[in-house]
């Protein structure tokens, strides 16, 4: 086996020729499909919002916490959401945000961690960010729905605006008529152009998890065994599952969520779910995106990279109870090519 660095970089260089490959598929897709599309979700890696709903990569843009959590009123956060808005409006087009938690129907703790396994409060958390997007965004071209993810089959639960859950493994027969009706009852003051877009990640989803059905994989796959640390932002292409805990810089308390993660994955080694010695050790990968070739974009990028590193490692270095996990880290620290998804290291 691969120690932990090569296999992520062998993993960066498959998914960064894939999504190359997916050029014309990208550029067919977005001929059809106008509405851009925002994935807010866990950090978990079983949580992949193209593979679940059957669309090219660099179609849906991730935004990534511990459990899903976030709030609008975090800068970081604000500011790339207001970003990447100011980019669908002046290209004309709407935008659809999925608000996401997610759980396990066949066990309680295959689900999320980041909310203890608790999806009352999982729920909750995300009602409250899809509603602070209404308020916020509801009125200028911007729709946001709740919805969660059962990661057993993959399956959605769309959460409509008057309260309505509804389960897509329940709608697996549904006609595109019938669904679209569905999704018109569920979002009434949804725009006719956003509803298309979303009735073809419904669609997609539905089929997805069909297959997951049908695969009758065994628990294992699906059970918490992560072992990289990943800090930062530029991880499309790190959807392994049971590989990678993920940390967004956008909670004003950074150093707690990196503290809850390198614990979980310091519970992982105590337990026995991983053996990182097969490995070398648990990495540690801190990452930040860039575009273009020209100007300081890149170079600025290396500077967070490494700037997250050094702060990854002094929460690590200053909680008592994972001293035992610094002997066993090593450190990767990357920037990505949004263009290409490739990283470098720095």
């Amino acid at each position: 086996m691969k120690n932990g660095i090569e296999y992520l970089l062998a993993l960066n260089k498959r998914h960064s020729a894939l999504f190359d490959a997916m050029h014309s598929e990208r550029a067919q897709y977005r001929a059809l499909h106008k509405t851009e599309i925002a994935f807010i979700k866990c950090m978990d890696g079983r949580v992949h919002g193209a593979v679940m709903t059957r669309t090219p990569l660099g179609i849906i843009q991730p935004w990534r916490n511990l459990g899903g959590m976030f709030d609008i009123g975090w800068f970081g956060f604000a500011q790339s959401i207001k970003e990447w808005f100011d980019y669908a409006v002046n290209q004309g087009h709407d935008c659809l945000v999925f608000a996401t938690y997610h759980f396990a129907k066949g066990d309680r703790e295959r689900g999320c961690r980041g909310f203890h396994y608790d999806i009352d409060v999982a729920r909750e958390s995300t009602k409250k960010l899809k509603d602070q997007f209404d308020r916020v965004f509801r009125r200028r071209g911007l729709y946001a729905i709740q919805c969660g993810i059962e990661t057993d089959e993959e399956s959605f639960v769309l959460h409509g605006d008057a309260g309505e859950t509804v389960y897509l493994s329940d709608h697996d027969r549904g006609t595109d008529s019938e669904l679209s009706m569905m999704l018109c009852r569920l979002y009434p003051n949804m725009p006719h152009g956003v509803v298309k877009d979303l009735l073809r990640l419904v669609r997609g989803n539905i089929e997805h998890s069909r297959v997951i059905r049908a695969m009758n994989r065994p628990v294992i796959d699906v059970e918490h065994r992560e072992w990289v640390l990943a800090v930062g932002r530029g991880f499309d292409w790190l959807h392994e599952v049971n590989t990678a805990l993920i940390v967004g810089p956008y909670d004003p308390n950074l150093d707690g969520a990196i503290r809850t993660a390198a614990t979980l994955i310091k519970g992982n080694i105590d337990e026995g779910r991983i053996d990182v010695s097969a490995r070398g050790g648990v990495v540690l990968l801190s990452s930040a995106p860039y575009r273009g070739l020209t100007g300081p974009a890149r170079f600025l990028a290396a500077e967070k990279a490494k700037f997250l590193n050094a702060f990854a490692l002094e929460v690590i270095r200053e909680a008592p109870e994972l001293h035992d996990l610094l002997p066993r880290l090593e450190e990767l620290t990357v920037t990505m090519d949004y263009n290409t998804r490739q990283i470098g290291r720095v």
